[in-house]
């Protein structure tokens, strides 16, 4: 009898579902249902007996997508989906090390760095190293170290080339000494230590290639290098991958993400299958359209075409305004019509490649009294009084040995309790001299005075905390510590603290839904949920993968869930609202109306990118996911001119429009069509329009025009900004492509 969770799957889903043990690549477009292909092939798995709840590894990017996994497997199955290993790369890496930290080399209590936390934790080390953060910022240091280890490179792995790569690999050096000696990991050494632990223990990796016979990935085009080698080690002879993923909506490549992994899998993993999804469930038959014919531009595609059953519907609204600020009213004048329609604000977007875009149509937004949200604001667990909340809590869960530098600087004096910047030194010098933590230097009782006064309080304060808690529940603990900390007092006493303290309260409403939840299960240490596995599996795992049993460490699980979570974008809670985010925020999203603002050469694609022609691809993929959003109705709007980083600019539109079949396409105001700057050709061959707009009359140059330069040789004008001394040109020269002048200094002269 065929199950019922097989019912209304279409042909090339059903034999991806249904496909044999064997290695396979699932090409699925935008909206073509990969989620559920991905859920119904491990329910398939599990309801064919080919393997147990605990014998696969499910992978996603995002915790929200883990849980609507196991949510739809609920659903599919009468199983408890509880312990099974689905979830992100962090979090799965996570559990590996929480279970065996000892193999990893790492505390059993060990601390996860956020990225706050992990900036702080470099701006502290480089000033204990007396580095001039001028001249090596601590952002970039911060970059430089998380890009490393996506590359799996320790500092004496890389090859330094000059004095910056130099000084920073010594930083690097002494971050990993630092952390290992406070028991604190990033979210990069998450996924490279458990790498490094699984690649030098031959028998831990063969019991976890035993265990795992099938690994399923999502967003497989999203992977970077470690994490393709990590699920590399992860599959032994007998296992299978079944990869999902899209490369034309591959758009992380400045994270470290490239779709080549999805090449690489077809050769290593001797793929013989790749079954493409092509029939799309969101969109109407023109959208789909002008996303077909915009991505076959980019070169080096494994290919396909999206269809789909529901009509052609309309075509795309193409809106040329003279600004900015035109843009914005003619944006918020059709949210309104939308909205009169029946349409839910809700369900419209509006799309923006750059942040700075969104100021204007915000103030139009606001002028018209529409409500708005801008999707990806500040997430929960990195609100100020959160991260304050989190520290004492790290500090009263910390270990003798591996104590939190971080959270003892963060809250040490918040609220102010009296230690100054010199009493701190004080403290820092010593830890420093000794080579020992900030809190064991903090109860030495070597100072004197008022420093030691202060000082002593805040540890007792710590002590008294964690031993007033011990044994309680977990909300209860909260609760406490917001109490006595004095977190709550301050906040009372703060002009606008009545939101802070309600965060604090859903801090522990956060709290005690973890806690029931999960039902707090501590597979070494981890923040596991109570599975259910047969006794001889459980006696197997405790004897071959070090598992142990640990209620108490239930804080820790907690800590570590709130900083794994710390990453994730959260939807920020309220009434209806139109919603306002960038395009890279905006993948895995869908509404019935999307707004693409912006579209003009040198804005999308980005002035970063388009003298790269790697660059540029990933641009036009950025442009297909954006496209790929809208369900119904789908705007293009540009302007001739707007306001950005305080200088007006002046823009042709963008390239993308000439890949876009005129056909497809209803231009609302009916101003001729630019042509893209896309190469000399074309932007010397504008339309008069184009030619003989002015931008104004200190500008003595017209877009579109002809002009010589003495080094560069002749070259079309493509874009403009500034006024006076300030003014400058973007000129596209035959042989040099794309190249930003002062007027001031150019002496250009008419070609």
């Amino acid at each position: 009898m065929t199950p019922a969770f097989l019912d209304g799957l279409n042909e090339p889903q059903l034999e991806a579902v249904m496909l044999p043990h064997q290695s396979a690549l699932i090409l699925a477009g935008a909206g073509s249902g990969k989620t559920r292909v991905l859920t119904t092939r491990i329910a398939w798995l599990i309801q064919t007996g080919q393997v147990s709840p605990h014998g696969l590894l499910g992978v996603t990017f995002t915790n929200k997508a883990a849980k609507e996994m196991l949510t739809r497997i609920s659903a599919m199955l009468p199983i408890n989906t509880r312990g099974m290993w689905v979830g992100t790369f962090h979090g799965l890496c996570n559990r590996m090390l929480r279970t065996h930290y000892r193999e990893a080399g790492l505390p059993q209590l060990f601390q996860i760095l956020d990225s706050q936390d992990q900036l702080s934790f470099i701006k502290r080390l480089m000033k204990q190293m007396n580095i001039d953060d001028e001249r090596f910022p601590a952002r970039q240091v911060q970059w430089f170290i998380g890009a490393a280890k996506d590359e799996g490179k320790r500092a004496k792995d890389i090859e330094p080339h000059d004095e910056f790569s130099r000084r920073t690999t010594e930083i690097y050096a002494a971050y990993d000494t630092q952390c290992q000696r406070e028991g604190a990991v990033d979210f990069a050494e998450l996924l490279l230590r458990s790498y490094e632990m699984l690649q030098r223990n031959d028998p831990l990796r063969e019991h976890y290639r035993n265990r795992f016979k099938h690994l399923l990935v999502d967003e497989f085009q999203d992977t970077n290098r470690l994490q393709y080698l990590w699920l590399k080690l992860l599959s032994g002879n007998e296992s299978c991958m079944f990869a999902v993923g899209d490369d034309d909506q591959s758009i992380y490549g400045f994270r470290g993400a490239t779709s080549e992994n999805m090449r690489h899998f077809e050769r290593d993993f001797h793929v013989e299958k790749v079954i493409k999804l092509e029939q799309n469930y969101r969109s109407h038959g023109n959208i789909l359209d002008a996303a077909n014919a915009l991505i076959e531009h980019n070169e080096h595609r494994l290919g396909k075409n999206l269809w789909t059953a529901e009509g052609k519907g309309e075509p795309l609204r193409v809106y040329e305004a003279a600004t900015d600020l035109e843009e914005a009213a003619f944006i918020v004048e059709e949210v309104k019509a939308l909205r009169n329609d029946g349409v839910r604000l809700g369900d419209i977007a509006v799309l923006y490649r750059s942040n700075a875009q969104s100021r204007v149509i915000e103030h139009a937004l606001f002028n018209a009294s529409v409500p708005y949200r801008v999707y990806g604001g500040l997430r929960f667990f990195e609100r100020q009084e959160i991260k304050h909340a989190l520290a004492y809590l790290r500090l009263m869960a910390q270990q003798e040995g591996h104590e939190d530098d971080g959270a003892l600087l963060r809250v040490i004096n918040f609220p102010t309790r009296g230690i100054g910047a010199r009493s701190l030194e004080l403290v820092q010098t010593l830890a420093q001299q000794r080579g020992i933590s900030l809190w064991t230097a903090a109860c030495a009782n070597t100072l004197s005075g008022k420093a030691a006064s202060s000082i002593g309080a805040f540890v007792r304060l710590i002590e008294q905390m964690r031993a007033a808690t011990h044994g309680l529940p977990l909300a209860e603990i909260i609760e406490h510590m917001i109490e006595h900390s004095g977190l709550r007092s301050h906040y009372q006493n703060e002009k606008e603290g009545a939101d802070r303290l309600e965060n604090l309260g859903e801090l522990v409403n956060a709290a005690a839904s973890f806690v029931a939840e999960n039902d707090v299960w501590v597979v070494g240490d981890a923040p596991e949920a109570q599975p259910e596995i047969p006794v001889e599996d459980t006696l197997a795992m405790q004897n071959s993968a070090g598992y142990s049993f640990n209620a108490d460490a239930t804080l820790a699980s907690f800590l570590s869930h709130a900083a794994l979570e710390a990453g994730e974008h959260q939807a920020l809670p309220g009434a209806e609202a139109l919603q306002m985010m960038t395009v890279h925020s905006a993948k895995g999203l869908e509404f019935h109306a999307v707004f693409i603002s912006g579209m003009e050469e040198g804005l999308f694609p980005h002035d970063n990118s388009i003298a790269d022609d790697r660059e540029v691809e990933e641009e036009r993929r950025l442009m297909y996911v954006a496209l790929t959003r809208a369900r119904r109705r789908l705007y293009l709007s540009l302007a001739q001119s707007r306001m950005l980083h305080g200088q007006t600019r002046f823009n042709v539109p963008s390239r993308f429009f000439n890949e876009l079949p005129e056909a497809l396409l209803r231009r609302i105001n009916a101003r001729p069509r630019y042509q893209p700057a896309s190469d000399y050709a074309s932007a010397a061959s504008m339309t008069p329009h184009a030619s003989s707009f002015t931008p104004h009359a200190a500008m003595p140059w017209r877009i579109g025009q002809s002009v010589a330069h003495a080094k560069f040789g002749t070259g079309v004008i493509v874009s403009a900004e500034g006024r006076g001394a300030e003014a400058r040109v973007q000129v596209n020269f035959r042989h040099d492509g794309l190249k930003w002048l002062m007027l001031e200094y150019a002496n250009l002269a008419p070609a």
